[in-house]
């Protein structure tokens, strides 16, 4: 089988300055500008390689447009208001908001909506999804214009590049991303000294790693957290974070691949599958607060998803739907809720500045 173009430029990369980091192996996969996986397709929905809770039901987003306007309706996003989401895929999730949010009027005239997205493939699929709607859109957080914002974060951070390190017996030792001895088989080994990054590492898995356990750290998603609580607690406003991945900082080696809705091996055709990791909430909780806001949660999707009312909706649905789209609807709530499903591995966590009230789902849940 013949290597593709971005396999052949990392190999050549790896021959000339030695291995990479994980995360730059991760950045150049997914965001390479010319091959870069989501640069170049629609990973989206059956014919691609997997499936997020928008394109599930048109229900998740609804409930997420009502939060919005209900945030906005109590004060805690003041007015106007810059509706933002990030990585918004097809758009499905931010076209299913809006269209629950009329029933709030005011709320969508005193709205801006900004899209952050990087793939020109995706913002040409949201300007279909999108059309009729003033939207902007932006390469990068820092590009929304000053003021108040409502973020949303949907399967985001779980994408962002990652480092991995490992506990050896003379320290922490970064994970690398080098060649095999036929100089063509990417494979993994350990850098030979301390790393910079290691610095990141939760003191609370530094104290309770083992020899060969692994640590995972995102600089990236830290970075954005931190930017989004310094923007809420400066400008007021409110986030969603809505990802799968766990509430408490640990040990454990989660990068994996997806093509075709199957694994696939992570360090194989680089450019052609999606590389994610679980997200650390605890990591992600600890920079938005070190921006200055404080945050919610995290909760379990099913909880905060019934909490919100999708076992409401869900009937209203049904109550006009045919024999076979109510199997459909009664389907796609399971699977947005069941903690076997997407229930309890995905998570939703909210950000607010720190003199706000708790917001809708998360009562009692502030840090």
């Amino acid at each position: 089988m013949t290597a593709g173009p971005l396999t052949e430029l990392l190999r050549r990369r790896i021959r000339l300055t030695g291995p990479i980091a994980i995360a730059d192996f991760m950045a150049e996969a997914l965001g390479h500008p010319d091959h870069g996986y989501y640069m170049t397709r629609d990973p989206f929905g059956a014919r691609g390689d997997f499936t997020t809770a928008p394109e599930i039901s048109q229900m998740f987003g609804e409930l997420i447009g009502l939060w919005c306007a209900e945030i906005w309706r109590t004060g805690i996003a003041p007015r106007p208001v810059h509706l933002v989401e990030l990585g918004p895929g097809r758009g499905t999730l931010m076209a299913d908001a809006l269209r629950a949010a009329r029933m709030e009027p005011e709320f969508l005239a005193a709205a801006s909506i900004h899209l952050v997205e990087t793939s020109p493939v995706l913002t040409g699929m949201q300007r279909q999804t999108l059309a009729g709607h003033n939207v902007q859109w932006h390469a990068a957080l820092e590009e929304v214009p000053d003021g108040p914002i409502l973020l949303i974060a949907n399967e985001f951070f779980d994408a962002l590049p990652i480092r991995q390190f490992e506990r050896t017996g003379e320290g922490w030792r970064e994970r690398m991303v080098g060649l095999d001895e036929d100089g063509e088989t990417f494979r993994m080994g350990l850098a030979p000294g301390a790393t910079a990054g290691e610095a990141l590492i939760p003191e609370t898995v530094r104290r309770a790693a083992g020899k060969g356990e692994i640590a995972e750290i995102s600089p990236a998603g830290l970075s954005i957290a931190r930017a989004i609580g310094e923007r809420i607690a400066g400008h007021g406003g409110a986030a969603l974070i809505v990802d799968y991945g766990h509430a408490a900082s640990a040990t454990g080696d989660s990068l994996q691949a997806l093509s075709g809705h199957k694994r696939h091996d992570p360090l194989q055709d680089p450019g052609e599958a999606d590389l994610t990791a679980h997200v650390d909430f605890a990591a992600i909780a600890v920079a938005a607060r070190e921006g200055g806001a404080i945050t919610h949660g995290p909760i379990p999707q099913g909880e905060f998803l019934t909490r919100l009312g999708i076992e409401t909706r869900t009937a209203q649905l049904l109550a006009k739907a045919t024999k076979d789209q109510a199997a459909d609807i009664e389907t796609a709530c399971a699977r947005l809720i069941d903690k076997e499903q997407m229930g309890y591995l995905f998570k939703a966590m909210a950000i607010t500045p720190p003199v706000a009230a708790a917001p809708p789902a998360f009562e009692e849940t502030t840090s």
